[in-house]
């Protein structure tokens, strides 16, 4: 009927524009999976544009359900009639649900995806504080918790890093370290083997 056929297109475009939305924090777990994180700042310039695709996406499920759940006509009663088949899975109200389900944990993406970033543990050793430096990286690609823990993760695989902390809002990375057991080039490579770009050491302090 065209009635389900509208809903499944409303339904699959659903799909597409949630996934679009959170495109930029996906990919870089895709690439994480894929040992290929290079490339995980690949969508970041469609953040900008998520707050529309978020629209579009609600809207465009709010018209599949209303397609599903509204009163059919005489006229689709009587089409209705002469077809007796039983709709499929992919016509049905619970493929609907399951879209949608799939559709909201897409939006809320950005917002869990830093569980899929191992965070390493660390021994606390005794560091001099003469030995202790401070450094903030400006980093560009960033756009939600889960490009953070990408970075932090990386660079938490390096000896010496005693503290680090991403921030996508701010644009940067600080991190504290032992320079005698590592070093600030060391630490920009860590940080863009993630995809994202060191542009600029802003600040650098000796403890």
């Amino acid at each position: 009927m065209a009635t389900n056929k509208t809903s499944n297109t409303a339904a699959y475009t659903g799909i597409f524009t949630a996934v679009a939305a959170s495109i930029c924090c996906i990919t870089p777990v895709l690439a994480l999976i894929a040992g290929t994180s290079g490339i995980a700042s690949t969508f970041s310039w469609v953040e900008p544009f998520r707050p529309y695709l978020i629209g579009l996406t609600i809207i465009v499920l709010v018209f599949a359900w209303y397609e599903k759940l509204r009163p059919k006509t005489q006229v689709e009663i009587d089409c209705a009639c002469e077809d007796d088949a039983k709709p499929s899975f992919w016509q049905s109200k619970r493929f609907l649900f399951i879209v949608t389900v799939f559709a909201g944990l897409m939006l809320a993406f950005p917002y869990y995806a830093n569980i899929f970033y191992a965070q390493p543990t660390k021994e606390i050793v005794y560091v001099s504080q003469s030995n202790i430096e401070k450094h903030t990286f400006d980093v560009e690609g960033m756009t939600c918790a889960g490009c953070e823990a990408h970075v932090e993760s990386e660079v938490n695989k390096l000896d010496g890093i005693i503290s680090v902390k991403a921030s996508y809002e701010n644009a940067n990375t600080i991190v504290e370290f032992d320079k005698t057991k590592t070093d600030l080039p060391t630490i920009r490579k860590a940080i863009e083997s993630t995809g994202y770009k060191v542009v600029e050491n802003t600040t650098k302090e000796n403890k």
